[in-house]
């Protein structure tokens, strides 16, 4: 099925990810229609989308099902981060399971494609380094990580079952750590954890002994290959998406303190349950499959570019405070 470029549907489309979509494909000639619960979702994400009349936008929690029109589905309504997707984690599950569910049902109902959002979390603790998309993955079942990991778990296998059983016309994606405009603040992904302590000049905080290693990708990067992908023709993944330069937490820590500025220090915590000691992405099929796609931005470039971002966050936030 070629894909026409007509509507889109994106559900988490006011979260870090799918806000940028959402801008993406606006851009892209494309009606959006953006879907979100706003349990972790922003406004303030998509509020200079707002006065686009091709762009609106639907609360509504995807655990039900959604009655709309759609060319293409792009899933994304999840929380992301250990910090939400803990705080009710029998949601988050519903989410990962019943959510995808009612998605693939509503991609049966239209014929429309649709690309899902998993993630390199269902590698777990992995054994394989760097991580192929072959990697069946090292996943306690039944860890405080569990509801997000297996929850994307199952939803590739509905993704693949309605794909076999009912010809639904999918696409998977698996999202390796990603930063940028657009984080929320109090999400306690490393990236955005470490900008607000060095711009409140608080101390950046280090699980374990900060040589565990994660591959950071730039949003800007990740997005044009969503979008890419979105528009490859007969290939259902999954495929991995990210970068494939891989840092230690004290490196990161480092270059965020570089481009912040200030005296914060470092202070050392124990490493919480089941996190990975290393992450990186095999992008050799990726780069296959998406012709000239490659991440383009260094950590660095990205680093300056999102404290801006959240500078103005912290800033207005604090603006707020004093106004009571």
């Amino acid at each position: 099925m070629s894909l026409g470029r007509n509507r889109v549907v994106i559900t988490g489309g006011a979260g870090f990810i799918g806000s940028h979509l959402c801008a993406k494909f606006l851009d892209h000639g494309w009606d959006v229609v953006a879907v979100d619960n706003f349990h972790t979702g922003q406004k303030r994400n998509i509020l200079s989308l707002m006065k686009n009349p091709r762009f609106e936008i639907i609360r509504h929690d995807i655990v039900e099902p959604l009655r709309c029109e759609a060319d293409l589905i792009l899933n994304f309504a999840c929380p992301a981060s250990p910090v939400h997707y803990q705080s009710n984690p029998i949601w988050t599950l519903k989410t990962g399971v019943l959510g995808t569910m009612n998605m693939l049902g509503l991609a049966k109902r239209t014929k429309a494609r649709i690309l899902q959002a998993s993630t390199s979390e269902v590698y777990g603790d992995p054994h394989e380094h760097p991580q192929k998309e072959t990697y069946w993955g090292h996943v306690n079942p039944i860890g405080i990580r569990s509801c997000y990991d297996e929850g994307k778990r199952a939803a590739e296998t509905l993704c693949f079952d309605y794909h076999r059983m009912h010809g639904v016309d999918i696409r998977v994606i698996r999202i390796f750590n990603t930063y940028g405009p657009h984080m929320a603040i109090d999400d306690g992904r490393v990236v955005s954890n470490f900008l607000v302590q060095a711009i409140r000049g608080e101390d950046l905080t280090i699980f374990g002994d900060g040589k565990q290693t994660r591959s950071f990708c730039y949003v800007d990067d990740l997005v044009d290959g969503i979008y890419r992908f979105a528009h490859t023709e007969n290939v259902t993944g999954p495929i991995n998406l990210g970068n494939d330069r891989e840092f230690t937490m004290l490196q990161l820590a480092e270059m965020v303190l570089k481009k912040v500025g200030g005296k914060s220090k470092l202070r050392f915590m124990p490493l919480p349950s089941d996190d990975p000691k290393q992450r990186r992405p095999d992008l050799t099929l990726t780069k296959a499959t998406l012709k000239g796609w490659s991440p383009k931005t260094e950590l660095e470039q990205g680093i300056e570019k999102s404290v801006p971002y959240f500078k103005a966050v912290l800033s207005e936030i604090a603006a707020l405070k004093s106004s009571f």
